[in-house]
C-alpha cells in the first residue's frame, strides 16, 4: 500500500499539480486561499484521490498558482487524460425544435407557475370535451414577460416539464428572434413546426401551408413554446384555433395586443427566492453561515435569476472562499463596467466576476462564440471556431457551462442567453483585433460551407459517401447522418452561403447550390431553396458561365413552384434555363428545361404540351447518355400519357423504366437509393393507368409492390395516396379485409395529408362495413 506521502500510483495531474504548488513555496492552505478551492480538495488532488477534476477547478488553481498561459494549459492537459476521450467525429441528432431540458435547482415563481398550471389544466379539460363533442374552443394562451435574464424560458420549460403526461405529443420551442434585425417570419415558423411535426408542404402556397399548420395542431395534445418574440404579429397567426396544444409566449415585451391571452409578469425573484436560488447552487452550508453576505449577493445581481446564476455558479467552483468575497468582488466590478444595451450594471458584474476567472483558452472560446450567426451551435463548431481540437472545445464548453456563461439548447448543442450573446460580443470587440474576428469568421464560413458541400452530395449520384476527413469533425457516413447536420446547423451554413454571395464569392456559392439540388427533394419544407437557387443564378451570371446559370434557373423552376407554388415564376425560370443551354449547347441542361416545362404543363392541364416537351427531353437525355435523367422524364411521361388517355403509352414506357432499371450496364450507374425511388414513382404513376382501365388485379400488384416506400421518405401524401388506391383496387377484387385494413392506414396519416383523403377513407369504410362495392372507379 502507498504512503500518503508517497508518489508511487499518483496520476500525472496530481504529480504535477504537487510540483507546481511546492515549486511556488506554497503549502495546500496558501493555495486553497489563494484559490478558492478547499484545502482538503487540493489534498485529494494531489494524492490521487481526486481523478476527474472539473475544469472550472483546475483554472481556478491554475489562476492561484498564477501560472501562465503555457504552464495552464500543461495542468489541464494533465487533468483531461483521467477524462473519456471525445469521440473524433461526431454524429449530428436533429430534434431542432424539441423542449430543451429544464434547470435542474430551478425555484420559486409559485404564483406564476399557479396561473400557467390552471391554463395548460383548462386545455387539457377542453381538448376532452372537444373529442366527446362537446364543442370546439380555441384553446387559452400564455404570454409570459419580462426583463432579459428573469427565467421567462426557465419557466415554460418547467410547465411543460410538469405537464408532460398530460401533452404526449411533445413539447417543442421555437425561437421566435424577435430582436433580431430579421425576426423569425410566420411562414418561416410555419414551415419549422410543420417539419418538426413531421408533415409534408410540398407545392402549398403560404396560405395553404397556415392552413396545414392550424388543421394539424387541432389534432394535437402538445406544449408550444414561442420563445423571444418581438411582436403580436409575429405570433398571432400562429396561435391554435382549436385542440389540445398549449402555447406560452414568451416576449421582453407585454404584447398587450394579444387578444384573449392570459399575461403573466416576471420582475425579479423574491429575496427569499433569490437565497433559495443560491442555495441550490451553491449547496455547502456557505449561504446559511452568512446570511449577511448572501443578502448583499443577491442585491448586486438584481434579484435576476441569470446573473444570480452565473453568481452562484463562480462561487460553487471556489468552496474556499466566503460569499463575503464574492459580494466584494461583485461591487468592485461594477464600479468599472461598461453599460450593455441592456443596461444593467449589476447583472453585467456577475457577468464579468465570471469571465474574468475563465481560463485564457475559455475567455478567448466565450468571445469567439459570438461570432455564432444562427441561434444554437455544437461542439464540432465551436472547435473549428477556436481552432482547438474536440476534446479541447468539449473541456472548454464544459467550463462555459459550469460558469453559467453558456447553456445547453438539446442533447449535443450549445447556446447563449441574449443578453450573454451580447456581453461576449462586447469583450470580442474589445478584446479581439479585427485581423483575428475576420480570420475566424472566414475559417467558420469555409468549415460550414465545405460540409454542407459533402453533406448535400450523399445524394447525388455521381458522389455518394464521401472519403474520410479527420478534419471534418462530424460524422457523415451515411444519408440520415448528412440529413441531420444539415438540418441541425441550417441556420449556421445558410448565414455562411448568404455571406459567401454578398461577398461576390460567385464560384463558392454555385458549388453549394449545386450540391444542395438532390438533397432539396427530401426537405422541401426547409423553405430556403428559392433563395439559395436565386442567389446561385445571379452568381452563374456574374461567372459568365450559361451552363452554370442554366442549371441553377432550372432547379430555381422547381423550387418556385414546389416549394411555392408561384407557376407562373416557374415557367419564366425554366424558359430562361431552355434560352441560356440551347446557346451554350448544353444538351443536359436543355433536357432538364424540357422535363420541367412539361411538367409545369401538365400541372395546368396543358397535356398536349406537356407530352411534347417530355418526349423532347427524353430525346435530349438519351443523346447525352444520361440514364437518370431519361428515366425521371420517362416517369413523368407515364403521368402525361394516362391523362392524355394514351394508356397503351403509358404502360409501355412504365416497361421501359422498369427494363432500363434491370438493365446489367446501369448497375453501376444508377444508385441504390435513386433505383429504389425510380421504381417507386414509376409504379406509382402506372398504378393509376390499370386502376383507370379497371385492371384491379394489376393495379393491386403494382401498388403492393411500393406500399410503404413513400411513408419512410416522408412522401405522406404520396404515401396516402397508395394506401388509398390499393384499398379500392382491393375492395373491387373483394378482399374486403385488406382492403379495410388500407383505408385505416389512410386515417393514420390525417394530420399530414388532404382532408379529402380522410373524408373519402372513411366514408369507404362505412361503404364496405354496409357489404357494397366501392365507387370509385377514376384515379388520378
Amino acid at each position: 500500500m502507498n504512503q500518503a506521502g508517497g508518489t508511487s500510483g499518483r496520476s500525472p495531474f496530481a504529480r504535477l499539480l504537487r510540483e507546481m504548488r511546492q515549486s511556488r513555496g506554497l503549502t495546500m492552505e496558501e493555495l486553497a486561499e489563494a484559490s478558492g478551492v478547499s484545502g482538503r480538495a487540493i489534498g485529494d488532488m494531489e494524492r490521487g484521490r481526486s481523478l476527474r477534476p472539473h475544469r472550472g477547478t483546475v483554472t481556478a488553481l491554475a489562476q492561484g498558482l498564477r501560472l501562465d498561459e503555457a504552464a495552464h494549459d500543461e495542468l489541464l492537459a494533465a487533468a483531461r487524460a483521467a477524462r473519456p476521450a471525445a469521440n473524433a467525429a461526431l454524429s449530428v441528432k436533429a430534434s431542432p425544435y424539441a423542449l430543451p431540458r429544464g434547470v435542474r435547482d430551478f425555484v420559486g415563481r409559485h404564483a406564476e407557475l399557479a396561473v400557467l398550471r390552471a391554463l395548460a389544466q383548462q386545455v387539457v379539460d377542453e381538448k376532452k370535451s372537444q373529442e366527446q363533442g362537446r364543442g370546439v374552443a380555441a384553446p387559452p394562451v400564455a404570454v409570459v414577460f419580462g426583463a432579459p435574464g428573469s427565467g421567462k424560458t426557465s419557466l415554460a420549460v418547467r410547465l411543460a416539464e410538469e405537464f408532460a403526461s398530460s401533452f404526449p405529443d411533445g413539447g417543442f420551442l421555437l425561437d421566435m428572434r424577435g430582436l433580431d434585425a430579421q425576426p423569425l417570419s410566420v411562414e418561416e415558423a410555419v414551415l419549422r413546426l410543420l417539419s418538426a411535426w413531421d408533415v409534408q408542404v410540398a407545392q402549398l402556397t403560404a396560405e395553404e401551408r397556415l392552413a396545414l399548420y392550424h388543421a394539424t395542431a387541432a389534432g394535437l395534445r402538445a406544449v408550444l413554446v414561442l420563445d423571444n418574440a418581438g411582436s403580436e404579429a409575429q405570433v398571432r397567426p400562429l396561435l391554435p384555433r382549436e385542440g389540445g396544444v398549449l402555447v406560452v409566449v414568451t416576449s421582453r415585451r407585454t404584447l398587450a395586443g394579444l387578444e384573449g391571452a392570459r399575461h403573466v409578469e416576471l420582475g425579479p425573484l423574491t429575496e427569499q427566492e433569490s437565497t433559495s436560488l443560491l442555495r441550490a447552487v451553491v449547496s455547502d452550508g456557505r449561504v446559511d453561515a452568512e446570511p449577511d453576505a448572501a443578502h448583499s449577493v443577491t442585491e448586486l445581481c438584481g434579484h435576476l435569476p441569470l446573473a444570480l446564476r452565473v453568481a452562484a455558479n463562480w462561487a460553487a467552483t471556489r468552496t474556499n472562499w466566503s460569499l463575503h468575497r464574492l459580494a466584494t468582488r461583485l461591487a468592485d466590478e461594477d464600479r468599472r463596467l461598461d453599460v450593455l444595451s441592456a443596461g444593467d450594471l449589476r447583472v453585467n458584474s456577475a457577468f464579468s466576476l465570471s469571465y474574468s476567472r475563465l481560463a485564457p483558452g475559455a475567455a478567448r472560446m466565450f468571445r469567439l462564440l459570438s461570432l455564432v450567426p444562427g441561434g444554437d451551435f455544437s461542439l464540432p463548431l465551436a472547435a473549428v471556431l477556436a481552432r482547438v481540437p474536440l476534446p479541447d472545445a468539449e473541456d472548454v464548453l464544459e467550463e462555459l457551462l459550469e460558469a453559467g456563461l453558456l447553456m445547453t439548447h438539446r442533447e449535443d448543442r450549445y447556446r447563449f442567453h441574449d443578453l450573454l450573446r451580447l456581453y461576449a460580443r462586447a469583450r470580442h470587440r474589445a478584446e479581439d483585433a479585427p485581423e483575428q474576428s475576420a480570420a475566424a469568421s472566414s475559417r467558420l464560413r469555409s468549415w460550414l460551407l465545405d460540409t454542407a458541400v459533402v453533406a448535400g452530395r450523399w445524394y447525388e449520384p455521381d458522389y455518394g459517401a464521401p472519403p474520410p476527413d479527420p478534419s471534418r469533425l462530424v460524422a457523415l457516413d451515411d444519408h440520415e447522418q448528412a440529413s441531420r447536420w444539415l438540418k441541425a446547423e441550417s441556420d449556421n451554413w445558410l448565414a455562411a452561403f448568404r455571406e459567401a454571395a454578398e461577398d461576390g464569392g460567385h464560384a463558392r456559392v454555385t458549388e453549394v447550390a449545386e450540391a444542395m439540388h438532390w438533397f432539396s427533394e427530401n426537405w422541401v419544407s426547409s423553405g430556403h431553396w428559392v433563395e439559395i437557387h436565386e442567389r446561385a443564378a445571379k452568381a452563374g451570371a456574374a461567372l459568365g458561365d450559361a451552363g452554370l446559370e442554366a442549371a441553377q434557373r432550372n432547379y430555381l423552376a422547381w423550387a418556385y413552384w414546389v416549394c411555392e407554388s408561384r407557376y407562373d415564376e416557374a415557367v419564366t425560370a425554366a424558359t430562361s434555363a431552355l434560352s441560356l443551354s440551347s446557346a451554350c449547347g448544353d444538351i443536359a441542361q436543355q433536357a432538364l428545361a424540357h422535363n420541367c416545362l412539361g411538367w409545369l404543363e401538365e400541372m395546368v392541364g396543358d397535356v398536349s404540351s406537356a407530352a411534347d416537351n417530355i418526349r423532347r427531353s427524353m430525346e435530349l437525355y438519351a443523346q447525352a447518355d444520361d440514364v437518370i435523367g431519361y428515366l425521371q422524364a420517362a416517369n413523368a411521361n407515364i403521368t402525361v400519357l394516362r391523362k392524355a388517355d394514351r394508356m397503351q403509352e403509358a404502360v409501355e414506357t412504365y416497361r421501359e423504366v422498369m427494363e432500363a432499371l434491370a438493365d446489367s450496364r446501369n448497375l453501376d450507374r444508377i444508385p441504390p437509393d435513386v433505383r429504389d425511388l425510380t421504381a417507386s414513382v414509376a409504379g406509382y404513376h402506372v398504378s393509376s393507368v390499370h386502376l383507370n382501365q379497371g385492371h384491379w388485379q394489376v393495379a393491386a400488384d403494382a401498388l403492393r409492390a411500393i406500399r410503404g416506400h413513400f411513408d419512410a421518405r416522408g412522401y405522406h401524401r404520396q404515401a396516402g395516396k397508395v394506401h388509398l388506391y390499393l384499398a379500392h383496387a382491393l375492395a373491387h377484387l373483394g378482399e374486403d379485409t385488406e382492403a379495410a385494413a388500407e383505408f385505416r392506414a389512410v386515417l393514420t396519416l390525417e394530420s399530414r395529408i388532404p382532408s379529402a383523403m380522410v373524408e373519402e377513407a372513411r366514408a369507404s369504410l362505412g361503404v364496405l362495413a354496409a357489404g357494397r362495392m366501392s365507387p370509385r372507379t377514376r384515379f388520378e
